[in-house]
């Protein structure tokens, strides 16, 4: 068993959104995104992968295949790999997200950034 403190991947910088790493096992990867009122994750697939989002932390729009839907604190979001989704921190807090890829692509998605 391992256990982490959500606390600890919890770290917002102002020049971008923050990537934190909790767990990698096999082909799935667990992390922390982390923004700043503003910051964005740009538009983009996992081919293969299913995304499940926890919005843990703030307010903020998911798109997904060009339809926007708000993202809020406690609200939990499934993503098919196959569908172009973003994010962006449209509150004037700090926001984060759970985030729990299964079935990584490749390696360069359990990287922090």
């Amino acid at each position: 068993m391992e256990k982490k403190q959500l606390v600890v991947a919890v770290q917002y910088q102002e020049e971008r959104f923050t990537k934190k790493i909790l767990f990698q096992k096999g082909e799935s990867v667990v992390f922390i995104l982390n923004f700043m009122p503003g910051q964005t994750l740009p538009t983009h697939k996992h081919p293969g992968t299913d995304v499940y989002i926890l919005g843990l932390e703030g307010n903020g729009t998911m798109t997904v295949d060009g339809e926007d839907t708000p993202l809020m604190k406690g609200e939990t979001i499934h993503i098919g790999g196959e569908e172009a989704f973003a994010y962006s921190n449209s509150g004037d807090a700090p926001a984060s997200l759970h985030v729990v890829l299964c079935k990584i692509p490749s390696p360069i998605y359990a990287q922090e950034v």
